[in-house]
């Protein structure tokens, strides 16, 4: 068999790397490096008085990155400036349902976050965090990221028979929180929690709730209310002991 001279390997290999691995790298570095300096963040969704405020670094990331490949397209977009420094634009759109998009801006030479922003489906504005000021170097951070717990999903659905998450979403953690059940679901880039709780929510922009049996069931996170309500609609039961051995070993029945 004819072999291929080394560089042509080299050569083969750059040419299949695609604009998610690209990112995904780059997100990989995030977890071991991060910069410092002035960040300016701003947050619309959820609504509070005060949206724009000041950090030192930014705000952490929810992205999984096999979740990210399987539900969004990733595009590289023209080279960009932040804070004074060269940096690279991702976008990422999802490839289904109605989830927020991202912008990522990767600086250049560190190959780590710069800034982000998250809009609406219909392009609303949810958060952006920007960075002002930019330290002269990164520093290193050892970021773990939990594994998603195998059986995780099934166990859901045999919780809440005729739960439909919405689409591109699946469970990836849980926990208590007093009398409360909180379950994270996340895409790859968004995260939402459903909640089971022995009272409702207050009615709010993101929240949607239903009573199954003597329980209450909520989903909450930024997709139309539709979306949300639509998710909960078919929701005949609730059989908490499904889930008890995903629980801390206190908790689980």
């Amino acid at each position: 068999m004819r072999r291929l001279p080394l560089a042509g390997l080299l050569l083969f290999s750059m040419a299949q790397a695609t604009d998610a691995d690209d990112l995904l790298s780059a997100l990989k570095r995030a977890r071991t490096l991060e910069a410092r300096g002035q960040v300016q963040v701003t947050v619309n969704f959820p609504p509070r008085p005060d949206p724009v405020r000041l950090l030192g670094k930014l705000p952490a990331l929810p992205f999984r990155p096999a979740l990210l490949a399987k539900n969004f397209e990733v595009v590289r977009g023209a080279a960009d400036t932040v804070a004074g420094r060269p940096a690279v634009r991702f976008e990422l759109t999802p490839k289904v349902g109605q989830a927020p998009r991202w912008t990522l801006w990767m600086d250049s030479a560190w190959n780590i976050p710069l800034a982000f922003e998250e809009r609406r489906a219909d392009g609303a504005l949810a958060r952006q965090a920007v960075f002002v000021k930019v330290g002269e170097s990164p520093v290193k951070v050892a970021v773990t990221l939990p594994a998603v717990p195998a059986g995780l999903h099934a166990a859901l659905k045999g919780a809440l028979l005729g739960l439909k998450l919405p689409a591109g979403f699946t469970p990836v953690s849980l926990k208590r929180a007093g009398q409360r059940l909180e379950i994270t679901l996340s895409d790859g880039a968004n995260t939402l929690l459903l909640v089971l709780a022995p009272r409702n929510v207050q009615p709010a922009n993101g929240v949607a709730s239903r009573r199954v049996g003597g329980r209450f069931v909520w989903l909450v996170g930024n997709l139309p209310s539709s979306v949300l309500a639509g998710a909960l609609t078919g929701i005949k039961s609730i059989d908490e002991t499904a889930l008890g051995t995903f629980l801390p070993t206190a908790d689980s029945k």
